[in-house]
């Protein structure tokens, strides 16, 4: 079992950056792929970006692709979701997330994930 914390999140205006972590604790997080997540007051939880086990392999939403970048340091049982040119419509609690698993690949639907955070809410004004 893992614990998810995540922590980065704030108030930024439109264009600014911010770099969110997510710790974990627990089992070595080596085992677990790892995903960001977002959710909006009055919609769903979307998928943001996924990182395999290694990080080797990534995947992004096409409204992210370009502007954050996912990352992870094994050792230091840390996942990172670095944000750049922020806009008001990624105003959003995000989520980290992660699942036990084998091989190398990564997973952008929730319910394929067996752990989360308990989020960290991102305000980007205008």
């Amino acid at each position: 079992q893992v614990q998810l914390v995540e922590s980065g999140g704030g108030l930024v205006q439109a264009g600014g950056s911010l770099r969110l972590s997510c710790a974990a604790s627990g089992q070595i997080f080596s085992s677990y792929v790892m995903g960001w997540f977002r959710q909006a007051p009055g919609k769903e939880r979307e998928f943001v970006a996924a990182i395999s086990r290694s990080g080797s392999r990534t995947a992004y939403a096409d409204s992210v692709k370009g502007r954050f970048t996912i990352s992870r340091d094994n050792a230091k049982k840390s996942g990172y979701l670095q944000m750049t040119s922020l806009k008001p419509e990624d105003t959003a609690v995000y989520y980290c997330a992660a699942k036990s698993y084998i091989g190398s690949n990564y997973f952008i639907l929730p319910r394929d994930y067996d752990y989360w955070g308990q989020g960290t809410q991102v305000t980007v004004s205008s």
